[in-house]
C-alpha cells in the first residue's frame, strides 16, 4: 500500500466516523459518544491488518453496520458500540473477556450472540449454518438487538458482494431470502426486508433481476406521472379540510414484482400495481385515527374502492406493530392503485421496526407488542430438542404470516397467523389446552381440527383429559408453537414406549442365545434398515417388529457368513440388468464441481430440470447425488442450510437424448384452435408429441400437452410459437 492510498483511507474512515455521530437517530449524551469512541478505536486496532475481498481496509465494514444500525434502524449507543465490534471477537485477537472488561456485561452479550459457531458439530449431516441461526436466535431470549444488528451486518455484506466468486454469492443471497428477510419483516424493518430481498434476487436470478430493473426505470416517468394525476384529483378537497399532509408514490420491490408474474403467471406489464400511492400526514396523538379516515373518506370520494381490499390496521395494529389504513381503488386511467394512509408516527414505525416505537413510549401498546413478539418466540426457541434444520423450519413458519384475528367465546381477540387452524389456536391459548384438544366448533359449529380459520370466527375449544397428540396432528397444524409441542409430546411417548421395547427385546433375544449388546443393536439397525437404536425400541414396544421378525432376525445372523457370499457372487450379476448405453449417454450430459467430473445422479422430482436449464447437484444422505434448477422451490432451503453439499453442475452435451416436458395452454376458444396447436407441433422436426388433452368451458380454452424435446432452446421456440396462435393467452411448462 502506498502513502497516499493510505492517507486518503485515514482521511476517509475520519469522514465516514463523523457522519456516524451526525446520522444518529438518537440525540447522543457525552457518555453515550465517549463509548462509541472507544468502541470505534478498539474496531480500528482490531482490523488494522485486515483487508475484505474487494481490497479496502475490514474497519469500513463495521462501520457501514454501525450507520445502518444509528441510521435506518435507529438504534441506541450501547447498539452502534456492539456493530462497531460485531466481528472483533471473530476474527481477531481480542477475546469476549476483552470486550467485557472495556464495555461492560451487555455489549459483550450482543458481541458473543453474534460470534458465530466455530466448531463444526461432530454430526456429519447437521448444518452449520442452521447451528450458527439457532445460536443466533437463541440469544434473542436476552437481547433482541443481536438480531437487529446481525441484519444490518447482512444487509451490508448483501450490498458489498460483488468481489464474491458466484457460489458463494448464490449461497449467501440464498441464505438471506431463506431467514435474513423474513426477520426483518418481523421485527418491522420493512426497508430493509425489501433491499434484501431485491438484492437476493439480484444473485440467486441475476437476469430476471436485472430485467426488471431496468423495465421499472423505463416506467419510472409514467409513474411520476399518474401519481401527479391522482394528487391533483383530490389535492383541492384535502387542503379543504387544512390537512399537513404528503403524497407520494413507492414503487414496488423487484422482487415483489417477480413473485407476483410467478404467482399469477403474467408478465411485468400485466402486473397491475406496480407502485402504491402513500399519503402521510402530520397529527397529534388525540386525533391521529380521526385524521386517517377522514383522508380516507376523501380518497373513496374521488376514486371507487374495491370494498375486499380494505385493510384496517389502525383499528388492530399488526403484530409487528405496523399500523396503517390500505384501500384499493379506482384510479384515473382505470387503473386499481393501493393507497396507504399513516401518519407520520405510523410511518416511522413502518419503516424503523420497532426501534422507532421507543422514541413514542408514551403508549404501552408498543411496549406490549415487542413483549409479546418475544415471548411468541421464546415458545419456538424453548423447544431444544429438535434438529437445528427442523428448529429453523419452525421459526419460519412464525416469521413471515400475514395475520387473522379471531375471537374467544368470551369476546377475548386474538392474533393468528393466516392459515392457521382451529388446532392451532388451540396450543395458541395454552400448551396444556392444545395438548388436550377433544374437538373445537366455530360459530357454534362442529369443526375438523384442521379447520381453517378466517378473521372473525369465534372459536371454542372442547378438551378432554384423554386427548393426546397423534402423528397425524402434524398435519392439521401450521404455526411453530402448535408442531413443537405436538413434535414433544410424541417424543416422550415414544421414548416411553422404547424404554418399555428396550426391555422386551433383552428378553427375546436371551431366548434365542443373543446378548443385547451395542453390536448386537448396530446389527438391528442396520437388519431392519433404520436410523437410530430409538426407532428400533419403539418398533419393538409398539409391536410393530414381533416375535416372528426378531427369530428371521436370528437366523440370520447366524448363517451370515453365508448370506454374506452368495451377495458377493451374486454382485456382478447386477450390470447386466442397467443398460449401459443409456448410462454412457446420461453421463454425457451433466457435469459437476470445478473438475467438471462426470458423477452418477437422479433428477429432482420436485423440479424435474431439463438440459439447458440452471442446475446445481445436492449430496442427499441416503439417495446420492440429486440435480436441481437453481429456481426450485426448494433450492433457498438447501443453499441456505447445506452450502457445504452444494455441487456446481451444468450441462454440456444434451444433442443425445429426449426429455419429456408437460406445457400448460389456455386461451380464448376458436375455431380451428386445437388444430393450429398441433400443427405448430408436429410441422417442428425435433418435437414428438406424446399425448394431449383439451378442454373448453364457456369459451375458455385449456390443454395439457406432453412433448418430447432434445433441449431447451427448441422448448423455447416451440412455446414462443405457441404463443403468437391466435387466441392463445399463457403457456407454461408445468
Amino acid at each position: 500500500m502506498t502513502e497516499e492510498v493510505l492517507e486518503a483511507e485515514k482521511k476517509e474512515l475520519t469522514k465516514q466516523y463523523k457522519e456516524l455521530l451526525k446520522i444518529s437517530y438518537r440525540n447522543l449524551t457525552a457518555a453515550d459518544k465517549r463509548l462509541i469512541r472507544s468502541a470505534f478505536d478498539v474496531a480500528v486496532d482490531a482490523h488494522k491488518d485486515q483487508r475484505r475481498k474487494s481490497g479496502e481496509a475490514y474497519i469500513f465494514h463495521p462501520l457501514a453496520v454501525a450507520k445502518i444500525v444509528a441510521s435506518e434502524i435507529g438504534l441506541d449507543a450501547t447498539s452502534i458500540a456492539a456493530a462497531l465490534l460485531h466481528d472483533v471477537v471473530e476474527d481477531t485477537e481480542y477475546t469476549l473477556a476483552d470486550i467485557e472488561q472495556l464495555f461492560g456485561e451487555t455489549v459483550a452479550r450482543i458481541v458473543d450472540g453474534l460470534t458465530k459457531i466455530s466448531q463444526m458439530p461432530y454430526d456429519k449431516n447437521a448444518s452449520l449454518q442452521a447451528e450458527n441461526f439457532r445460536k443466533m436466535l437463541l440469544t434473542l431470549n436476552e437481547d433482541v438487538r443481536v438480531i437487529i444488528i446481525k441484519i444490518a451486518d447482512r444487509l451490508h455484506n448483501m450490498q458489498t458482494m460483488d468481489s464474491m466468486p458466484e457460489h458463494k454469492q448464490v449461497k449467501i443471497a440464498s441464505e438471506t431470502l431463506y431467514i435474513y428477510a423474513p426477520m426483518a419483516h418481523r421485527i418491522g424493518l420493512y426497508n430493509i426486508k425489501t433491499e434484501l430481498e431485491d438484492l437476493g434476487l439480484k444473485y440467486t436470478e441475476p437476469e430476471v433481476y436485472e430485467d426488471i430493473l431496468s423495465k421499472i426505470k423505463e416506467s419510472k416517468e409514467q409513474q411520476d406521472a399518474y401519481i401527479e394525476d391522482f394528487t391533483r384529483v383530490i389535492k383541492d378537497s384535502l387542503d379543504a379540510e387544512k390537512l399537513n399532509y404528503d403524497i407520494k408514490g413507492r414503487p414496488k420491490s423487484i422482487f415483489s414484482i417477480r413473485r407476483k408474474m410467478m404467482a399469477q403467471s403474467v408478465t411485468f406489464d400485466e402486473v397491475y400495481d406496480k407502485f402504491a400511492v402513500r399519503i402521510i400526514y402530520k397529527s397529534d396523538a388525540e386525533n391521529e385515527k380521526f385524521i386517517a379516515w377522514k383522508i380516507y373518506s376523501i380518497v373513496t370520494d374521488h376514486f371507487r374502492p374495491n370494498p375486499t381490499r380494505l385493510r384496517d390496521w389502525i383499528s388492530s395494529p399488526k403484530s409487528t406493530g405496523y399500523e396503517a389504513l390500505h384501500i384499493t381503488v379506482m384510479g384515473p386511467q382505470g387503473r386499481w392503485v393501493e393507497v396507504q394512509i399513516r401518519s407520520e408516527r405510523m410511518n416511522e414505525i413502518a419503516e424503523k421496526g420497532y426501534a422507532a416505537h421507543y422514541k413514542y413510549k408514551n403508549t404501552e401498546k408498543e411496549d406490549i407488542g415487542l413483549e409479546g413478539w418475544l415471548n411468541k418466540l421464546q415458545e419456538t426457541l424453548e423447544s431444544s430438542e429438535v434438529s437445528a434444520v427442523d428448529f429453523v423450519e419452525d421459526f419460519k413458519l412464525n416469521l413471515y404470516s400475514k395475520e387473522i384475528f379471531v375471537f374467544s367465546p368470551k369476546g377475548d381477540l386474538y392474533s393468528l397467523p393466516k392459515g392457521a387452524t382451529a388446532l392451532d389456536f388451540a396450543f395458541h391459548i395454552h400448551t396444556e389446552v392444545g395438548l388436550h384438544t377433544r374437538g373445537a366448533k366455530v360459530n357454534g359449529k362442529l369443526v375438523p381440527l384442521s379447520h381453517v380459520l378466517k378473521s372473525g370466527n369465534q372459536v371454542e375449544i372442547m378438551t378432554s383429559e384423554k386427548s393426546k397428540p397423534t402423528a397425524n396432528w402434524l398435519n392439521y397444524a401450521t404455526t411453530g408453537r402448535a408442531r413443537s409441542k405436538i413434535k414433544s409430546s410424541l417424543k416422550e411417548e415414544k421414548k416411553e414406549i422404547a424404554a418399555e421395547g428396550k426391555v422386551i427385546l433383552a428378553r427375546k433375544l436371551k431366548s434365542q442365545k443373543i446378548t443385547l449388546d451395542e453390536k448386537t443393536v448396530n446389527q438391528l439397525v442396520s437388519y431392519f434398515k433404520l436410523n437410530t437404536s430409538l426407532d428400533l425400541f419403539y418398533r419393538v414396544g409398539a409391536g410393530i417388529i414381533d416375535n416372528k421378525k426378531i427369530k428371521d432376525y436370528a437366523a440370520s445372523r447366524s448363517n451370515a457368513l453365508m448370506s454374506f457370499i452368495k451377495n458377493r457372487i451374486r454382485k456382478p450379476g447386477q450390470p447386466e440388468d442397467v443398460n449401459k448405453e443409456e448410462i454412457t449417454e446420461k453421463y454425457d450430459q451433466l457435469v459437476f464441481g470445478k473438475e467438471e467430473e462426470k458423477l452418477d445422479y437422479k433428477i429432482a422430482n420436485c423440479c424435474n430440470p431439463i438440459p439447458g436449464d440452471d442446475v446445481f447437484g445436492f449430496l442427499t444422505v441416503n439417495e446420492g447425488l440429486k440435480v436441481h434448477k437453481q429456481n426450485c422451490p426448494n433450492a433457498l432451503q438447501l443453499q441456505s442450510n447445506y452450502g457445504y453439499r452444494i455441487m456446481q453442475a451444468k450441462w454440456i452435451d444434451s444433442t443425445q437424448s429426449d426429455f419429456r416436458v408437460e406445457l400448460k395452454i389456455s386461451g380464448i376458444d376458436t375455431i380451428g384452435l386445437v388444430n393450429d396447436v398441433t400443427k405448430v407441433i408436429s410441422g417442428n422436426l425435433n418435437i414428438n408429441m406424446k399425448s394431449v388433452h383439451f378442454d373448453s368451458d364457456d369459451g375458455i380454452f385449456t390443454g395439457n400437452i406432453i412433448v418430447v424435446v432434445k433441449n431447451k432452446n427448441i422448448l423455447n421456440n416451440l412455446v414462443e410459437k405457441i404463443k403468437n396462435i391466435n387466441g392463445i393467452e399463457k403457456v407454461k411448462r408445468a
